[in-house]
């Protein structure tokens, strides 16, 4: 665990189920005591008891942050590349971490394998691609329904180990306020290690993870003599569950100085976007903000050019990431869910033929994968058919790419970045 020296910044007391939140990352010490209006909260667990919510939350406000404040600002150099047509973006990893699944050889599988994609895509962009883990902290998923009823029991859904666990019992799926606090100490586990394999290569692997529980994310917010960042991670970002304009999820990142993402699906509008963007970056700073289109195969080619040169054109200088995962889940008569390598390659192929079009920068790519020989998303050049998925279906929550996988989708991503025009940069 990596010590700085700030100030920690106690977040506030939490409201109780069906208030709205707080806005803003939390009082910051010398700021005039202003009370910000409260803003909607979605996908936020009901805690059962609130005074051990009160007491952990306290208790990680004190202890130092997981990353530095120094360290976000050069991903934030290094971002900022990336919307200058400078550099690529790679971001992957697990859909939802578990506390269990963090072993050494888990971690190394993910680590190792990001390198590989790393330098097959280097070599086809002939740019420096920048490495962002989604680990060390993605242990929060929204869900589409708050409950779940197997063999007619109805419990609460499972919203990561960050809240609940994944066994199907009362006990397991009661939101447990002292998992916030074992999330702390795993993540930071991972980050010893993290740093520790990067420092045999080029040192530099940023971490990442969804900012969706507002009572840690808060909690991990400190004031620096450069800002207020959230510290529990080099970047994050706001779901497409959570981006609601008025709601606090953005509200929360407009006051961090991190660089920050947010998910667009394909209901986005160009205004929604252009909304964003005067939220989260009225500097219009590179590298501060990123957009990670998730529309889907059916839907990239249609959506996604008029908010790409709307946002241009209003002179925002984002990175454009294609995360091809989301928007292409189904499931097989089976029961299991499930994604087609084919369809993933689809979107980005229609990624990149918008941003070619478009003249920009195909800044790049978002997807939930690990290097273990998982079998939970179909084809491949080793390929898992559907007779093969049952065999190592091992995701918390959605299918993640596996190794081979995932070094087939970082040949198509090279060859297309080899075979893109100059952008207008």
């Amino acid at each position: 665990m990596t010590e700085i020296i700030s100030t920690a910044v106690p977040g506030p007391a939490a409201p109780e189920p069906g208030e709205a939140e707080p806005a803003g990352p939390g009082p910051v010490p010398g700021e005039a005591g202003v009370t910000p209006r409260p803003r909607p909260a979605a996908q936020q667990p009901d805690w059962p008891d609130r005074a051990v919510l009160r007491a952990v939350t306290e208790e990680l406000a004190a202890l130092p942050g997981l990353v530095l404040a120094e360290e976000c600002d050069r991903l934030t150099d290094r971002l900022a590349a990336v919307a200058r047509g400078e550099a690529v973006l790679l971001q992957g990893g697990d859909c939802a971490e578990t506390f269990d699944g963090v072993t050494e050889e888990h971690v190394r599988g993910t680590f190792g394998t990001l390198a590989e994609m790393r330098d097959l895509i280097a070599e086809g962009a002939r740019l420096p691609v920048v490495r962002l883990g989604r680990i060390a902290g993605q242990y929060a998923k929204p869900r589409s329904s708050p409950q779940e009823t197997r063999s007619g029991e109805t419990l609460p859904a499972y919203r990561g180990d960050l809240v609940n666990g994944l066994a199907f019992t009362p006990r397991s799926r009661t939101p447990d306020a002292r998992r916030l606090h074992l999330g702390y100490r795993v993540s930071a586990t991972t980050l010893n290690l993290l740093r520790a394999l990067a420092a045999r290569q080029d040192g530099e692997f940023w971490t990442s993870h969804e900012a969706l529980v507002l009572e840690y994310e808060r909690a991990l917010t400190r004031a620096t003599p450069s800002g207020v960042y959230n510290l529990s991670a080099h970047l994050v970002w706001v779901g497409e569950r959570t981006r609601q304009l008025d709601g606090a999820h953005l509200d929360f990142v407009a006051g961090i100085r991190n660089p920050v993402a947010v998910k667009l699906g394909p209901t986005t509008t160009a205004d929604e976007a252009l909304t964003i963007v005067d939220q989260l970056d009225p500097d219009r700073t590179p590298g501060r903000l990123t957009f990670i289109s998730r529309m889907g195969a059916d839907a990239v080619r249609d959506r996604l050019p008029e908010l790409v040169s709307k946002v241009e054109a209003a002179g925002a200088q984002v990175v454009w990431m294609c995360d091809p995962m989301h928007g292409n889940t189904f499931v097989m008569p089976s029961g299991y869910k499930t994604r087609d390598l084919d369809r993933i390659v689809d979107e980005v192929r229609g990624f990149f033929e918008v941003h070619a079009g478009l003249g920009t920068h195909p800044g790049g790519l978002h997807v939930e994968m690990t290097g273990e020989p998982v079998t939970e998303c179909l084809g491949g050049t080793r390929p898992v058919t559907p007779e093969d998925v049952p065999s190592r279906y091992e995701t918390a929550c959605d299918p993640r790419l596996n190794r081979s996988q995932s070094l087939d989708l970082a040949r198509v991503v090279a060859g297309l970045h080899a075979n893109q025009p100059p952008s207008r940069r």
